[in-house]
């Protein structure tokens, strides 16, 4: 497939099919261990949720680092050989790490099951980077407008919706129906791992011939690339409101399994949780494109991130609703609590699909204001930087969330899921609800400045 951007241009439907395919497999890597990975370490290997969020936390520093790295690295080998080989290099090594971390339940301690977890993700992570910042980078050189570019990420935002949907609605489900126990757990892990590995290395192979014509040649150092990025105010207030906006999801994703466990009391409702969110956000995309191009991408951003707030919020009141039963279309006979936690999910599908689209996209305006502005583009180091910040939130979030469930009396075990005091549940709820709302409404403050940053 070769494709050049240019203004005015739509870009051909097989290149916005090949580049959103990638964000599937992205989407497992990213969701599932985020969200199973500290269940998976505190029912079965008996690690403490403290150590557990320790064991994310660890990796993700580490890609702090290796994220601009393979930004600068993808930027010197883009205008000779593209990015594929690094889309393909890191597909292949992020599928095989993340069917290693499920593979195995049997291990000496707590401590060494924790360590070997943690090597195990911090290669997987190294291979995921390899992938993630040339792939977001790609996002910035499709096209020249702005618009179209927010409608190539329309693509990748149905990919991301999929991707939600198997790495979070149907894996957990997915260790039951394999039988449970480790045989459960590593069934999960090498099915999602093939899918992860097919959809990334699907791009890799679609942009192989690929060149952006807007990337010059000639070296330029990972230094004075982050110079560029310091000198980009639009990106650097993006990429605060960034960390703290996703600091916010990575703590209602530390514990979701956990909510649906225990203040909830029902996993199996899980996927249809999912499934409710997957559908209402893929059905809304068309509203976000419009309203956007017609309002302005920060507007519709701040009423998505609202949206997104309130309805995190009332999480908390989980278990409030008494024991009555209503009738719901497909699922029959179920408790009003139930049924509001699919609400919840039709409308949180809403908004989250929403702001995440958005944000990409805004991304691609503040990569290309560099490039307006620089003799030099710096793609592949932008990208990087922001991917980076992305990971670190989703490292301290578990870290964070590890702590608060450890000093609430979380108990972890060998064995699978069992009674959890009621300080405990108290606790899950909060990084469900108040925390990440709390952490949401603080991101906005990075974007006071925001449209005035770009000097026009």
């Amino acid at each position: 497939m070769q494709h050049s951007p240019a203004t005015g241009q739509p870009v051909p439907f097989a290149t916005k099919l090949f580049y959103g395919v990638g964000q599937m497999g992205g989407q497992v890597f990213r969701d599932t261990p985020a969200v199973l990975l500290p269940v998976f370490m505190i029912t079965m290997l008996g690690i403490p949720a403290w150590l557990a969020g320790l064991v994310v936390l660890l990796p993700k520093l580490w890609v702090i680092v290796c994220d601009p790295l393979m930004g600068n690295l993808s930027d010197r080998v883009e205008p000779r050989r593209g990015r594929a080989p690094f889309l393909l290099a890191g597909a292949l090594a992020a599928s095989l790490g993340f069917a290693l971390l499920f593979a195995y339940t049997e291990y000496s301690s707590p401590n060494v099951a924790a360590a070997v977890i943690c090597l195990v993700f911090l290669l997987a992570s190294t291979g995921f980077s390899a992938f993630s910042v040339p792939y977001l980078a790609l996002a910035a050189e499709l096209s020249e407008d702005a618009n179209e570019r927010t409608r190539i990420l329309v693509y990748r935002m149905v990919f991301t919706i999929a991707g939600v949907l198997l790495g979070v609605g149907v894996a957990q489900p997915l260790v039951f129906w394999m039988g449970g126990g480790e045989t459960g757990w590593r069934g999960m892990g090498l099915i999602l791992g093939a899918i992860l590995c097919v959809s990334m290395a699907a791009t890799a192979l679609g942009f192989w011939r690929f060149r952006a014509s807007t990337v010059t040649a000639g070296p330029i150092s990972l230094l004075a690339q982050m110079r560029i990025a310091a000198r980009n105010r639009p990106f650097r207030l993006l990429t605060g409101m960034q960390f703290v906006l996703t600091l916010a999801q990575a703590c209602g994703y530390s514990v979701v399994g956990l909510v649906f466990l225990y203040p909830i009391g029902n996993i199996t409702l899980l996927p249809a949780f999912i499934i409710a969110m997957s559908v209402s956000g893929l059905l809304s995309q068309p509203l976000w494109m419009k309203t956007s191009a017609r309002y302005g991408k920060l507007p519709m951003f701040v009423v998505a991130t609202l949206g997104w707030t309130l309805v995190t919020f009332s999480w908390y009141l989980v278990g409030s609703a008494g024991t009555d039963t209503v009738t719901v279309p497909l699922m029959g006979a179920m408790p009003v609590e139930e049924m509001l936690v699919l609400v919840r999910g039709l409308v949180i599908g809403v908004f989250n699909s929403g702001f995440v689209l958005l944000a990409i996209s805004m991304l691609t305006d503040t990569i290309n204001h560099g490039r307006e502005n620089e003799a030099t583009p710096a793609d592949g180091a932008l990208a990087g930087i922001f991917t980076a910040t992305e990971k670190l939130a989703f490292a301290v979030g578990p870290a964070l969330g590890g702590v608060l469930l450890s000093a609430m009396g979380l108990q972890s075990s060998t064995h699978g899921a069992i009674v959890q005091s009621p300080e405990a549940i108290r606790a899950i709820l909060l990084l469900y609800s108040l925390v990440p709302g709390g952490f949401a409404l603080l991101s906005l403050l990075f974007l006071r400045n925001y449209r005035r940053s770009f000097g026009r």
